[in-house]
Formats: C-alpha cells, sequence, structure tokens
C-alpha cells in the first residue's frame, strides 16, 4: 500500500506515531494519542513544536503536505485548539487529492 492509498483511521495511526517520536514517550506522561488530542492543551507544545512537526510531516507524506500553509489559514484560537485529528484529517485529505 503506498502513501497515497492509506485510509483516514490509518493516517491518523501515522500521524500519531510521527507525533509520539516528537513528544517522546508519551505513556509516562500519561497521555493518550487520540484525533481530539490537544496539540497545546492536552500535549502541552508550543508554536515552535508545530514548525518542527511540520518539517516531519512533509518528511514522511512529501512536500504537499504543507502544515504551515493549513496553519495560516487559521486564527490564533484555532490553532491554540488543533487537535490530532485535525492534522490526520488535512493530511489524508492531502493524500487523496494525490490519489
Amino acid at each position: 500500500m503506498t502513501i497515497e492509498q492509506q485510509s483516514p483511521t490509518s493516517v491518523f495511526g501515522t500521524v500519531a506515531e510521527l507525533l509520539r517520536e516528537l513528544v517522546g514517550d508519551v505513556d509516562v506522561l500519561g497521555i493518550e494519542i487520540t484525533p481530539r488530542t490537544t496539540f497545546h492543551e492536552d500535549l502541552g507544545l508550543e508554536s515552535i513544536d508545530l514548525v518542527t512537526f511540520a518539517s516531519i510531516l512533509a518528511e514522511f507524506f512529501g512536500e504537499d503536505v504543507n502544515l504551515a500553509e493549513f496553519l495560516a489559514e487559521k486564527d490564533l484560537d484555532d490553532v491554540i485548539g488543533l487537535r490530532v485529528g485535525d492534522i490526520a484529517d488535512y493530511v489524508a485529505a492531502r493524500l487523496g487529492e494525490r490519489g
């Protein structure tokens, strides 16, 4: 299966795994990454972490998965409330456009 053929559930799993690599051992933090997990409140990530995560996503999925472009369309409150599921949905949509 190519990246473009991944189901939305599979894309979420991949995004969550890449996020685990960024934040470290979430089990130690006592956090389960679900689609509703927030970057800021639940994971304690800051904007610089989102920039880093954007690079990780682009490296894994390709340059057309541009998280910075996705975030630029949002206001500050939306970025602060960003959930892992929001990113997974965005990635799945971009991959679907390729497919």
